[in-house]
């Protein structure tokens, strides 16, 4: 496996390969990794995410799958990177983490089979798929603020290839604490059919990017949270939560709400079970261990 990431080097944005704790430029320049600015380790054209693909999440919101994947877009002006600041709107409370696996587009892929769908795919790379429920209630479903307002698209913190999908691990840390806990073995589709599947009517162009599910228990955090995503073989995304300075404007557009739907989903489908009605920092379950 080979691991390349984007950086600003020298004020350049620069590709450089991970070897050990240095990051390396094609012309010999090093840098340590703890001191690099991280970018987005691809430019997409397009960023989609299915809504639900593995079975504890499934699970946790009482439903079920449906017999195909069912997707949403996020902006590309939603991208952020390796240790980014995710911002949360003043006026906002419901913001959610989702740790995910991201596919990204290695070269232009039209109606082409599962079987084929490798061949296209550059590698991948973690991402976390935010979610500020407070707008749960607007954009007819289309989910276009909650999942698409700017830097909830955090990607990184490099592009591997050559990785197998299969038997994966994927945990989310908030502060250092185990919160989502998941393997891909779980996942109702894989990486290869739902390449397949969007290509069906839509080209995917290199670079492009495609969030591939979330497992149960994502919850909201608050400024000052670190929110990491580990994945086996793929490393650590790490970002941090940080107020907006300006309130969501009330001359125009819906305003955020705390309706049943949006407390809800943010709590995991369960609050009216637990009588929740306000973020707590007890929203997890106690299944979901801590890290010593």
């Amino acid at each position: 496996m080979t691991e390349v990431r984007r950086i600003l080097l020298g004020g350049v944005v620069t590709e450089v390969t991970v070897r050990g704790d240095a990051l390396v430029a094609a012309d010999g320049r090093e840098i340590a990794e703890s001191e690099a600015h991280h970018l987005a380790p691809a430019v997409p054209s397009k960023i989609i995410a299915v809504h639900l693909n593995y079975a504890s999440r499934t699970e946790e919101f009482m439903t079920k799958l449906p017999d195909a994947p069912t997707y949403f877009q996020k902006p590309v002006s939603a991208l952020n990177s390796h240790r980014g600041a995710v911002v949360r709107p003043e006026g906002c409370k419901w913001l959610n983490f989702e740790g995910e696996i991201v596919i990204v587009i290695g070269r232009t892929c039209r109606n082409v089979s599962p079987h084929e769908a490798g061949d296209y795919i550059a590698g991948y790379t973690i991402g976390n798929d935010f979610g500020l429920h407070d707008f749960r209630d607007t954009d007819a479903g289309s989910m276009l603020r909650v999942k698409g307002s700017d830097t909830l698209a955090p990607v990184g913190p490099g592009l591997v290839t050559d990785w197998d999908f299969r038997g994966k691990q994927l945990r989310t840390l908030v502060n250092g604490v185990v919160r989502q806990d998941d393997n891909t073995a779980a996942m109702k589709w894989d990486m290869n059919y739902l390449v397949a599947d969007i290509a069906r009517t839509i080209t995917l162009n290199p670079g492009d990017m495609l969030f591939s599910g979330t497992p149960a228990f994502s919850r909201p955090v608050e400024p000052g949270d670190v929110v990491e995503v580990e994945v086996e073989g793929l490393g650590t995304l790490s970002n941090h939560v940080v107020p907006g300075p300006v309130a969501i404007r009330t001359d125009v557009g819906a305003q955020p709400t705390e309706s049943e739907e949006v407390i809800s989903t943010a709590l995991g489908g369960d609050w009216e079970y637990r009588g929740i009605r306000t973020p707590s920092r007890d929203l997890y379950p106690s299944t979901v261990e801590e890290t010593p």
